[in-house]
């Protein structure tokens, strides 16, 4: 079983590039299938969530070819099957926006109840509630969900709560609708933006993305693109905590600053000096006591909940008293177990951790229990005295491109081992 394994106390120091955005990334690919010609995709970061897409959209009959490492060209023209039941499909949340593209494109769809990390409860019930407005019928059974419509007609969609998946499913199947269809209580989030951005360049006729009134004129048909994924925010946020908690001074690079003003605005009010550029972040932490402050996680544009295991761990080592609301998933606080056997000092109470900063963590062996909580747990081992290592980070690599390799460039002591010999020879080596 993959660990990571890592010595602490080193600040990090360097630049480091930022990858596609893997939540935007994983709706294109989705999206791309809604024409038969062929969309080229740019910019996708090399995870294991985008290669399960790639491998589903094949798995139905779309032609998938690899330009590079980052960039696929697909068509959805053969598609055969309307049924996407690949056994990983169900590991990834975002495979229920097959459904929104297929139900568009061919008025039929069934696919896979949706997994992803127990973070908490994440019903569909709103993904159900837009595609029966528009005039589809939806079943749920086996495991499965399934829609289909004679003809899909445009409507006034209220969302009864934020939610970046419904927004983005509707917004598929609306695409090819009859008529208009207005979508209200919309969620701004960045990548819902870019899926809009993409559906334009092929042809879709979408107005408002961004704000919380979306506006879909229908149209006949799509065509082919070429498109490139935006940064990925939560990459950026994940790094620019790592250089806050080690003390140390990173460049982050091929970023879109205005996506990161809430995690931006939380490391400020914890002491870190942070200067912005066009494309980039610096984040310096050097010499400095870390500040305590009261963190709620929001929809966009408030601070997000992918950042929230990562700040965590930065007030964890601030002097004072902290506190972090989450407002969004009842499950992300799995990670405080683990952080508790480094030394920190957090309590839960309902949906806030009240965190009493500590001068520093010491190593220990730590599991990561979801995609954000691992980062959070390297984050706190690269701050820790000693050796960590870190199990499960299969939940990492779902979502981090080159994890170690990235933190390697900026002065992490970091290795990803496979067996209990590469992990003596990591600490001999260290030591």
């Amino acid at each position: 079983m993959e660990q990571y394994v890592m010595k602490g106390g080193t600040p990090l120091t360097g630049t480091v590039n930022i990858s596609g955005a893997k939540n935007a990334a994983l709706a294109l690919l989705a999206a791309a299938i809604m024409t038969d010609d062929t969309v080229t995709i740019e910019n996708l970061p090399d995870v294991r969530d985008v290669k399960v897409m790639l491998t589903a959209i094949e798995e139905i009959g779309g032609k998938v070819e690899y330009l590079d490492k980052h960039t696929v060209k697909i068509n959805g023209s053969s598609i055969s099957a309307l049924s996407v039941d690949y056994e990983y499909i169900k590991k990834i949340r975002a495979s229920y926006y097959l459904l929104g593209a297929l139900l568009g494109k061919y008025k039929k769809a069934e696919v896979a109840l949706p997994g992803g990390c127990a973070i908490g409860s994440r019903p569909i019930d709103l993904h159900i509630k837009g595609f029966k407005a528009l005039g589809a019928s939806v079943d749920i059974g086996y495991g499965l969900i399934s829609a289909q419509a004679q003809s899909l007609v445009g409507t006034h969609i209220y969302l009864d709560k934020v939610s970046v998946g419904a927004t983005i499913n509707i917004l598929m199947a609306a695409a090819l609708a009859e008529g208009k269809t207005t979508i209200e209580n919309a969620a701004k989030e960045p990548h819902v933006v870019d899926v809009a951005n993409f559906l334009n360049s092929m042809g879709a006729n979408i107005r408002g993305a961004g704000t919380d009134v979306i506006r879909v004129q229908g149209v006949e048909k799509l065509h082919g693109t070429v498109y490139s994924v935006i940064p990925d925010q939560i990459e950026a946020g994940t790094f620019m905590c790592a250089a806050a908690a080690t003390h140390g001074d990173v460049l982050v690079k091929n970023v879109i600053p205005k996506h990161l003003e809430a995690t931006t605005a939380k490391l400020l009010e914890a002491g870190c000096e942070i200067i912005e550029y066009d494309d980039a972040v610096r984040v310096c932490a050097k010499d400095i006591e870390l500040s305590p402050t009261q963190v709620t996680t929001l929809p966009y544009p408030g601070f997000p909940t992918d950042m929230q295991p990562q700040m965590a761990v930065v007030l964890a080592l601030a002097s004072g008293t902290s506190t972090v609301t989450e407002s969004i998933f009842e499950n992300r606080f799995k990670y405080v177990d683990e952080l508790a056997r480094m030394g920190a000092n957090m309590k839960v109470e309902s949906n806030i951790a009240i965190i009493t900063g500590v001068e520093h963590f010491t190593g220990a062996r730590v599991s990561a229990p979801d995609l954000r909580a691992g980062a959070a747990l390297v984050i706190a081992g690269l701050a820790a005295d000693g050796v960590t290592t870190v199990d499960d980070i299969h939940f990492i690599q779902r979502g981090y491109e080159d994890f170690e390799e990235k933190l390697r460039g900026i002065g992490a002591a970091i290795e990803k081992v496979d067996s209990d010999h590469d992990l003596q020879k990591f600490i001999l080596k260290v030591s």
